[in-house]
């Protein structure tokens, strides 16, 4: 297998990585039948990609067995942001799998973090649905579920593409993840809609960049928190978002 080194993670402060920790936590109790889960948001830049690769740097780091996929074949943003650089002889990735230009084996990269493999995108389509729909993806999923202990998939905001539907059909479970008080209640409810329609689960809502003091929290730290793309708190692990 070979390696797709991540060489630009960002050091979270203590609030961040406890924050993170917490989810982790959150997410093993959902049960052992859940461990296709899928991120979205309703918009970008709420931080989904960046409590994607968190999450699973975390849980890798708890001795899970973890695979990230990058579905987001529109606009992925993972190999710029974090420096993906799978040397010589790399650059198949999900689309090339998908498109049957290769086999599962030669999209699945080792990284530089014990436990945590990546699944990249390869190249971004312009309509990724096509793929998204075929037998490949299904099974793709059902292949890395047997290797590992969670896949974690990156997917697209659903509220602005149909693709994080199309994904959430084979998954065991959505989180959603909410820059705090950006978002409409009616926005997030349609978005859960969607998801709810293909029958996957709605794990909970990650609220994102939000000050310690705003949550409460204040009088314990001492002080203010705040991290881009950081500090996420899960705020409900049932069914209807908060």
């Amino acid at each position: 297998m070979k390696t797709l080194e991540i060489s630009t993670f960002p050091h979270l402060d203590y609030a961040c990585a406890e924050a993170i920790n917490s989810l982790c936590t959150n997410l093993t109790f959902c049960g052992n039948d859940v461990k296709r889960i899928m991120l979205t948001s309703c918009r970008e830049g709420e931080g989904k990609t960046f409590l994607a690769m968190n999450t699973a740097r975390t849980m890798a780091g708890l001795g899970k067995r973890v695979v990230i996929l990058d579905a987001d074949l529109r606009r992925s943003s993972i190999a710029a942001v974090y420096g993906l650089n799978s040397g010589r002889g790399g650059g198949f990735g999900i689309t090339h799998y998908l498109a049957g230009k290769c086999e599962m084996n030669e999209i699945l990269y080792l990284t530089g973090i014990p436990g945590l493999c990546i699944v990249p995108v390869g190249r971004t389509v312009a309509n990724p649905l096509p793929l998204l729909n075929s037998s490949r993806f299904s099974r793709l999923l059902n292949e890395l579920q047997e290797m590992f202990d969670y896949v974690l998939v990156d997917a697209p905001p659903v509220g602005v593409v149909i693709d994080a539907a199309e994904i959430a059909k084979s998954c065991d479970g959505t989180m959603f993840v909410v820059k705090y008080n950006t978002i409409p209640r009616r926005e997030l409810d349609e978005a859960k809609r969607q998801i709810s329609r293909t029958g996957c689960a709605i794990l909970g809502v990650v609220i994102n960049q939000m000050s310690f003091d705003t949550y409460g929290g204040k009088r314990y730290y001492q002080k203010s928190y705040y991290y881009d793309s950081g500090n996420a708190k899960m705020h409900r692990r049932h069914s209807k978002p908060a």
